[in-house]
């Protein structure tokens, strides 16, 4: 067992990284005693691990609200859904949530925990890479709008995270991959040791061998919640967090949302952020091409769909989270482990980076 603790005051909470966490989650019975317990998960999870989880819950007391999987679901119906599950059962604020599944079933439940007659406790349960290194600690919590993804949202941490390395077992290859995306990013913004290590021991990862999986998972919470106590709600460091999601929450929304993975997306706005980079002078041909073949070693995208334009991507750009006064704001990284927020980005600039990434 591996424990951390995302240090915020009084609002401080432990992640607990094991391999059994689903059939022997520490604390959990005192986290929720004397409350309502609302388990939240999807058509597809709730079937594998609900029955692991639910055993542990004080007389086995507890609802289920089930979504149906994917991103799409990631919406104000299924917010709305959620929130009218638990007004129909007497909800109150005495309920705890626990979001069972990856990151879309823990941004939205963690999204009605925030809201629901203005807040109630919940508890992360992720299931998937990319939710156990990412989403599942720092307290973002959305869903997304077809003009924007995660537009609509707030802040909210939750009480506890309980990573099961286990559940990765039967996480499909893609969905793998599209969390070492994810990790990678770790790696380029803050770890420069970390990214070689993911590069030396991609193998043991791919083959989901326990020790690298540990390793991996252990650093990236590890790395979150040491820029989440500094910067909770992102107005500065944490922001370095959305490398490569400028330029992947473009290609989700114009996409269509399912259609690219999410951390598929943010694997190509890496590449996108490498090469502005690149042209910037802050990274050499060696270096950016370091960073595209450790992606493409994962089976990630590292290519733009070639039916967005660049005129495709300021117009989702133009909407990102990170801007002020209508100017987009750019991560990109300056060096192997440390990275940059930009806002003098010329159009200019974006042509030539899109006329670059097609060749």
């Amino acid at each position: 067992m591996l424990e951390l603790s995302v240090n915020l005051g009084e609002r401080s909470y432990p992640i607990y990284i094991a391999q059994n966490n689903l059939t022997d989650s520490p604390n959990l019975s005192e986290f929720v005693r004397g409350q309502k317990v609302v388990i939240v998960s999807n058509e597809t999870i709730a079937p594998i691990y609900l029955n692991q989880l639910t055993s542990q819950l004080p007389n086995n007391s507890f609802l289920s609200c089930i979504i149906p999987d994917g991103e799409q679901f990631k919406s104000l119906e299924y917010f709305e859904f959620i929130n009218r599950f638990l007004l129909e059962h007497n909800c109150g604020r005495d309920t705890c949530l626990i979001a069972l599944g990856g990151g879309v079933v823990g941004d939205l439940t963690g999204f009605v925990a925030a809201c629901y007659q203005r807040g109630v406790d919940f508890i992360q349960v992720p299931t998937t890479l990319l939710s156990q290194v990412d989403s599942s600690v720092g307290g973002k919590t959305a869903v997304n709008h077809p003009l924007g993804k995660n537009m609509i949202g707030a802040f909210y941490q939750p009480k506890a995270v309980y990573i099961d390395s286990n559940t990765l077992k039967t996480l499909p290859d893609r969905e793998f991959a599209a969390g070492v995306a994810e990790v990678i990013k770790y790696g380029l913004i803050y770890d420069a040791d970390f990214f070689t290590f993911i590069e030396d021991n991609f193998s043991a990862i791919k083959e989901h061998q326990t020790d690298a999986l540990s390793k991996i998972i252990y650093r990236c919470c590890e790395i979150k919640a040491e820029i989440v106590a500094q910067d909770e709600k992102e107005s500065g460091l944490r922001a370095l967090l959305n490398l490569g999601h400028t330029f992947g929450h473009a290609i989700e929304a114009e996409m269509g949302y399912g259609n690219w993975l999410h951390g598929e997306a943010v694997a190509t706005g890496m590449v996108l952020a490498s090469q502005l980079a690149f042209l910037r002078g802050y990274l050499s041909e060696q270096e950016l091409q370091r960073i595209i073949n450790l992606l493409a070693k994962f089976n990630l995208p590292v290519q733009a769909p070639a039916s967005m334009s660049c005129d495709d991507f300021v117009k989702h750009m133009i909407k990102d989270k990170k801007n002020k006064q209508g100017v987009i704001r750019f991560i990109i990284p300056t060096s192997f482990g440390k990275c940059e927020l930009v806002d003098d980005v010329t159009q200019q600039e974006l042509e030539e980076l899109f006329r670059l990434h097609a060749n």
